[in-house]
């Protein structure tokens, strides 16, 4: 981890927790933040130790307000367009993970950090949470990926009425639109709910997982044809797995099977 990263990195069995603490700033997200992000996100592809991460802010206000508007306001332009491409650039190993991602949102996720909970493969919010895209607010617009995997997730209609209308939805609206997986029951804490949700991919055959992901990232750039090809390719990368064997043998023995990802 980067010294002196505002990331906090706690493992939780199979499960990497990584927790924006900046509370003082809504767990806005700095260079330094961003940057670790990325960095941890290199870095986990190659952890055997790791099954899923869930991403999460400090406290129970923010899991992230976005950028730091304290940073922005002395960025001249070109400073603007080189943010924006580090956003690209940190955020894209998120996107792209091996590794399922769930973003566990504690409170507000707005602008970047919606956009940072966009890149993850789930989401699972808190019954207080707030999602939103206000940059339009701020005569700009999403520049992290908003405006491509919103609409992605949720359909181009309600995509622009988040980003027209600049308004923050519930997370029982998030919830009704496809814009998170799960609510966590109130009283409990957001994390400790995720963790137990996503036993299935704890517990699960990583090398299946992987390919599995692969497959559906695949398909929103290629027609349906190209996708059933690339979608084979996926599927022979589990044919010769250990993880595939020990299934089978599992079943047949009437036990759990046990998945060392190999």
């Amino acid at each position: 981890m980067i010294e002196q990263s505002p990331i906090r990195v706690a493992q939780r069995g199979w499960v990497s927790v990584w927790t924006i603490d900046r509370p003082e700033r809504m767990n806005a997200l700095s260079r330094a933040a961003l940057f670790s992000l990325g960095q941890l996100a290199r870095e986990v592809q190659e952890n055997d130790s790791i099954r899923a991460v869930v991403i999460t802010g400090a406290g129970e206000k923010a899991f992230c307000a976005g950028a730091d508007m304290k940073d922005r306001a002395a960025m001249s332009q070109d400073d603007v367009r080189a943010l924006l491409d580090a956003y690209r650039l940190e955020l894209g190993p998120i996107d792209q993970s091996c590794k399922p991602v769930v973003a566990a949102i504690n409170g507000v996720a707005l602008g970047g950090g919606l956009e940072l909970a966009l890149c993850c493969d789930l989401r699972v919010a808190a019954p207080h949470a707030k999602l939103g895209m206000p940059e339009t607010t701020l005569a700009v617009i999403p520049g992290a990926g908003g405006t491509q995997r919103l609409p992605r997730l949720i359909g181009e209609p309600r995509a622009k009425e988040m980003i027209l209308l600049g308004r923050s939805i519930s997370a029982d609206q998030a919830l009704a639109w496809g814009l998170v997986n799960r609510i966590t029951p109130a009283g409990l804490n957001v994390v400790d709910d995720v963790i137990e949700w996503i036993e299935p991919i704890t517990q699960g055959a990583p090398i299946a997982q992987a390919a599995a992901l692969e497959s559906v990232d695949r398909a929103f750039d290629v027609p349906l044809s190209v996708g059933l090809r690339l979608e084979k390719t996926s599927y022979e990368r589990t044919l010769s797995s250990d993880d595939r064997r020990e299934a089978l043998a599992a079943r047949a023995d009437k036990r759990r099977p046990e998945f060392r990802g190999k």
